[in-house]
């Protein structure tokens, strides 16, 4: 270990008291605030769909968690405290955990990235870990999870809003709180060891609104409710916390106009309808200007339920959206299939333009990644599979390795200059599981050719930090280096991530500094991860 890193306390390795956190849940932070809180992982019996199974939750105390995992929440400008506390103890699962705060760009906290064995590595059971960052720039829907081999499809999601109390798009809606932020998932009976060992993962048992959802042929246990007032218009920020399937989302009856995409605000675009890949957010405003009824909210799953012949009966892929005064029953309202979105159709409301020159190579540093695929489950990047190394890449970079060919693992790490636009074209290749929704982390990306285009767009293309990958197209990114550390670069449906379809993008890693490093313990980590024995893992 670095002698510098070393110096660190180690204090905070250990159990919290699990004293409960007082919170106000009514209103977010005023701006500038600390938001602190201690989020422990717990086992626990769940059955959401109405099939009980052990699972892996995030709660905010240690006596249970929720699935999806409780709102974390505050202000553009605040800083973010939050102590995760292991408490695992089921074998049949992973017991050790890492936690992502998925779309915040950790600028100068690289560390508190959350991404097992790039950033830092695991917190064993037992044991705790300050995630401590500001968040200087960003607002919008964001969500957290596990970054450890499959273990987010066991539970461990959550939703992470920051608001912005200058929101230049606060004129077009009056309710924007809790209860509308609305989380699609899959859900599976299996456990995550069990889907790793099957090497392919099965349909989704489940299509999960908000954590409540039916399986078919199980019980009619309730679904999720968004209850609304007519006359009033809605903020509703939609997250797939999904590990799988993407969703083709719709509300019987109502329009949704998108404003934000993955944390950056967009023009104001009104569809019937939302494909939202693994990983995706959008911010949508739904105006309640219907009668006084009940509406089905429709999520139909990209496999498993969503083939089904009627994929809705028994209120399979749905939930409920609610007009006070209306009776408390099922709808009879009827799907409608209007204006898809495309990511074509999304554009930044500010700065809109892709960084570099408007034309195919109009960038300082040009990089094809080809996916590939190999039975019986390997996925790769340029003909590498990537298998997580041993010691977590921001380590090496800190104990001085700094070239492409210096770090681990071999062929999976690509280093990038600073203060430099990046150009990337992901090349399908016919790889199977597709589309593939490949997130970066650390940044946003200009997606100057989406995946069911030909054309690229230079002046106003969408921006955002997950796009969708097509079995056979190319897809094709830009971003300027401004924020050195290594960032994971990877297909965010889960299995196919932990059977190799990943890179690490080393950026900068001559600017990355040990005194960035501000958490106590974080040096501590890996000597804890690497002394479990082998009854103590996974």
């Amino acid at each position: 270990m670095l002698p510098l890193i070393s110096l660190l306390a180690a204090e905070l390795v250990c159990l919290v008291s699990g004293a409960e956190v007082i919170r106000d849940t009514t209103t977010p932070p005023a701006y500038g605030q600390t938001v602190s809180e201690n989020l422990f992982i717990v086992n626990r019996e769940l059955a959401p769909d109405g099939f009980q199974r052990s699972t892996v939750l995030a709660g905010f105390n240690s006596s249970g968690g929720t699935f999806p995992g409780p709102l974390i929440s505050g202000n553009k400008g605040d800083r973010f405290s939050l102590n995760v506390t292991d408490q695992l103890t089921d074998p049949s699962m992973v017991r050790s955990t890492s936690i992502h705060w998925h779309g915040l760009f950790q600028k100068t906290t690289n560390y508190a990235d959350g991404v097992a064995f790039v950033s830092q590595c695991p917190i064993a059971a037992n044991h705790s870990f300050l995630y401590d960052f500001q968040v200087p720039d960003q607002a919008g829907t964001f969500w957290y999870h596990s970054h450890l081999a499959v273990q987010y499809c066991d539970g461990l999601r959550g939703p992470l809003v920051i608001y912005d109390p200058q929101d230049p798009q606060a004129y077009l809606y009056d309710v924007d709180d809790e209860t509308t932020v609305l989380t699609i998932a899959d859900w599976f009976h299996n456990t995550s060891t069990e889907l790793i060992a099957a090497a392919v993962a099965p349909p989704a048992d489940a299509t999960l609104i908000n954590g409540q959802g039916r399986y078919a042929g199980g019980p009619a246990v309730p679904l999720a409710v968004i209850n609304v007032q007519q006359g009033k218009r809605y903020r509703f920020r939609m997250i797939s916390i999904a590990c799988d399937a993407n969703h083709n989302v719709s509300i019987d009856g109502h329009k949704l106009t998108i404003i934000e995409v993955d944390g950056e605000n967009h023009e104001p675009v009104t569809v019937d309808s939302i494909q939202i890949f693994p990983g995706q957010r959008y911010s949508f405003v739904l105006d309640a200007n219907q009668p006084v009824d009940n509406y089905w909210v429709r999520a139909l799953s990209s496999s498993g339920l969503g083939l089904l012949a009627s994929p809705f009966a028994g209120g399979l892929n749905s939930g409920i959206l609610r007009y006070q005064g209306a009776p408390d029953a099922d709808p009879t309202t009827t799907n409608f299939t209007g204006v898809q979105l495309t990511e074509s159709m999304l554009h930044p409301l500010e700065n809109p333009s892709a960084p570099g020159l408007p034309f195919p190579g109009g960038a300082d540093k040009v990089l094809n990644l080809t996916l590939g695929f190999n039975l019986p489950a390997q996925f790769l990047m340029n003909g590498t599979q990537y298998i997580p190394p041993t010691a977590p890449v921001l380590l090496q970079i800190l104990s001085g390795a700094q070239a492409a060919q210096d770090l681990l693992p071999p062929g999976s790490v690509y280093t990038l200059p600073i203060n430099s636009t990046i150009e990337i074209n992901f090349f399908g290749n016919n790889t199977p599981g597709g589309p593939h929704p490949f997130h970066l982390h650390g940044h946003s990306f200009s997606v100057v050719r989406s995946a069911t285009n030909t054309s690229y767009n230079y002046d106003n293309p969408v921006r955002r930090d997950v796009t969708s990958v097509a079995v056979a197209n190319q897809t094709t990114i830009r971003f300027v280096t401004d924020n050195p550390g290594p960032w994971f670069l990877h297909c965010h449906i889960d299995l196919h991530l932990e059977f190799g379809l990943a890179v690490v993008m080393a950026e900068a890693p001559a600017e990355v500094k040990a005194t960035d490093i501000t958490t106590p313990a974080w040096d501590q980590l890996c000597p804890i991860y690497d002394s479990l024995t082998p009854a103590q893992l996974p």
